[in-house]
């Protein structure tokens, strides 16, 4: 499973986030990796420098073998939170997806 991380530019220590996001992701798909190709995290501060709830967006795109790709967002008050979201309704999203394609 090949991991990419995209930041805008209002996000802070991107390498470090970079490295922290990849770890999470690897972790919360870690049963999905053989069907998984791909997987993109898109990761913005939607209100910048202002302070707002739920600020902070994930988008998570994963190319699934012989399948259409699929994307999740959550928004949430911090980056960690919202990586989280995005990871976890992924997680449900695949075990859904897959289990139904194994009862077939």
């Amino acid at each position: 499973m090949q991991i990419q991380i995209n930041t805008d530019r209002n996000i802070e220590g991107r390498e470090v986030l970079s490295n922290h996001v990849k770890a999470m992701v690897e972790h919360g798909l870690d049963r999905f990796s053989e069907q998984l190709t791909r997987v993109e995290v898109h990761i913005s501060d939607e209100n910048s420098e202002k302070r707002g709830d739920n600020d902070k967006r994930c988008v998570i795109e994963a190319r699934i073998e012989n399948r259409q790709p699929v994307a999740v967002t959550h928004q949430d008050a911090d980056l960690d939170a919202a990586v989280r979201g995005a990871v976890d309704k992924l997680k449900n999203m695949m075990s859904s997806m897959l289990g139904r394609q194994k009862n077939k």
